[in-house]
């Protein structure tokens, strides 16, 4: 092989793995943050989930900085997804628990999205990130079914890890429709994203 082919080799080969490092790398960078509004109800899974779980719903964290985004922040992510959505068995509250609007945390191995979203957000803290920077955010799919995803909120935009997929995503690329989310500075409460549309899911005020 001449060494002018050798060189166009390597340099298709190096094109490659940039084109493959960008893929990575780029969609962690890409996202922009949701614009939240005013104080809103409180889906009433999680009004029962607090009264089972006060500890929980009353913690205003000290700082309020989203997570710087890292590649190793990145990775964990990603690994944190794949693993709850590998380990949990998908089953509704009606037939895990008799009825409906039950949020737990999965740990018999079964659970519907909110669970889901509940174990990746104890992993995640227990990782180390403030809980205002993991928030439990419900939104309508495209069907119009509720549904709830993990927001994270970094320095480079919000992201949503999914139980439907193992892909992390830019909120504003899921296709979902942002209803409300945690707010950032009390666990307890509940605040609108703008341009959200009516909540499908039962709530409390």
């Amino acid at each position: 092989m001449t060494s002018s082919a050798m060189t166009r080799i390597l340099r298709l080969c190096a094109a490659a793995g940039l084109a493959i490092s960008a893929h990575w790398v780029v969609p962690a960078w890409a996202a922009g943050a949701m614009a939240t509004g005013g104080l809103t109800s409180q889906p009433i899974g999680h009004y029962d989930f607090c009264k089972s779980h006060p500890s929980e719903c009353n913690i205003r964290p000290v700082d309020l900085d989203p997570a710087r985004m890292t590649d190793s922040l990145w990775r964990r992510l990603i690994s944190v997804t794949a693993k709850v959505n590998a380990a949990v068995k998908p089953m509704s509250d009606l037939d895990h628990y008799g009825k409906d609007e039950v949020w737990a945390y999965p740990d018999d191995g079964y659970g519907d999205c909110e669970d889901y979203v509940l174990e990746k957000r104890r992993q995640l803290y227990r990782m180390g990130m403030s809980l205002a920077d993991l928030l439990i955010t419900v939104v309508r799919k495209p069907d119009g079914e509720g549904h709830s995803v993990l927001t994270v909120r970094t320095d480079k935009g919000d992201y949503v890890l999914d139980n439907l997929t193992d892909k992390i995503k830019a909120w504003d690329a899921t296709g979902y429709r942002f209803l409300k989310r945690q707010a950032i500075d009390n666990t307890g409460r509940w605040v609108s994203i703008r341009d959200g549309q009516p909540v499908l899911v039962g709530s409390v005020q």
